[in-house]
């Protein structure tokens, strides 16, 4: 019988295959947007190895408890929380139930602002990240700014715990308190202002993926009847910590492309507000200059 470099026939590491394959159609029946992703995902962490590993588990070490997570999957309960982690740029978070899991499309809101800082040219740049959740914006530009000194501000305690564990060992000073009255102590002082806010329509509610409406926190999602409210606030917010010349990154839903830049006018203060596509060119962040008196 051939064997394989490790010494064990083919046949004794078929079956996790076979039952990803079974696990990636059931996901795909339930609406599961990546559903062979997320079947690998699971047998992944399961099995405690990597997704190119999956092909190295034997038979005998198949592990029942992958349906169980299959099985929430298929109830559509974020893979994230299944795992308890999630990745975002080059960081490994923690998350789960009461924080918001970061989104692969904030990952360019992130770029464009770290763009943006090395653009100033100022030698330690001071960053605030208003309603930072898990601390996975915060964290990116912490590593990806050298010298850069970044406040992250929540609301929510829950979040709060996982942003904590999150930041542990990093440069990033975590703040609980409203991003509405953030930090008074740096206004006027601060290079740039970041912020995914919550930005849903109450309106919206049923359109929203049950991934993110049964298991996201409400706070991190929904913004009053045109999911701009949030958004008015850390406007001001953000005019009070920037210094003039300094920037505001605020992500929104891609329906909201043509309101967000209008909150942010040469009236209250601003200069130059443009709307940013995301990779899919969807409307998707808001950018604005403190004007300079």
């Amino acid at each position: 019988m051939p064997h394989d470099s490790g010494g064990r026939p083919p046949s004794s590491r078929s079956l996790l295959l076979a039952e990803v394959a079974q696990a990636t159609q059931r996901l795909a029946d339930a609406g599961v947007p990546s559903p062979r992703f997320d079947a690998e995902e699971l047998a992944a962490h399961v099995h405690g190895v990597k997704r190119s590993q999956l092909h190295t588990v034997a038979d005998a070490d198949f592990d029942a408890r992958y349906w169980e997570a299959i099985a929430r999957r298929e109830a559509r309960e974020p893979l994230q929380h299944i795992t308890g982690r999630a990745f975002f740029r080059y960081l490994e978070l923690a998350v789960g139930p009461g924080v918001f899991v970061p989104r692969p499309e904030t990952e360019s809101v992130v770029g464009w602002a770290i763009d943006a800082v090395r653009a100033m040219d100022v030698v330690e740049p001071l960053i605030v990240d208003l309603c930072t959740g898990s601390g996975a914006i915060a964290l990116a530009l912490a590593q990806e700014v050298p010298r850069s000194r970044v406040h992250a501000v929540e609301l929510s305690e829950q979040a709060l715990g996982y942003a904590r564990k999150n930041v542990e060992g990093s440069r990033v000073v975590l703040h609980h308190g409203d991003a509405l009255t953030a930090l008074p102590e740096l206004d006027g002082q601060v290079d740039l202002v970041i912020s995914n806010p919550p930005y849903i329509p109450l309106t919206e509610w049923e359109y929203v993926a049950p991934e993110a409406r049964d298991h996201d926190p409400e706070l991190a999602l929904f913004s009053g009847e045109d999911g701009l409210d949030t958004i008015r606030g850390i406007e001001r917010t953000a005019h009070r910590l920037l210094r003039p010349g300094g920037v505001v990154v605020v992500e929104h839903a891609d329906t909201q492309g043509g309101q967000v830049p209008w909150i942010f006018n040469e009236e209250q203060g601003w200069a130059d507000a443009a709307d940013h596509p995301d990779l899919n060119n969807r409307p998707r962040f808001a950018t604005a200059r403190r004007a300079t008196p």
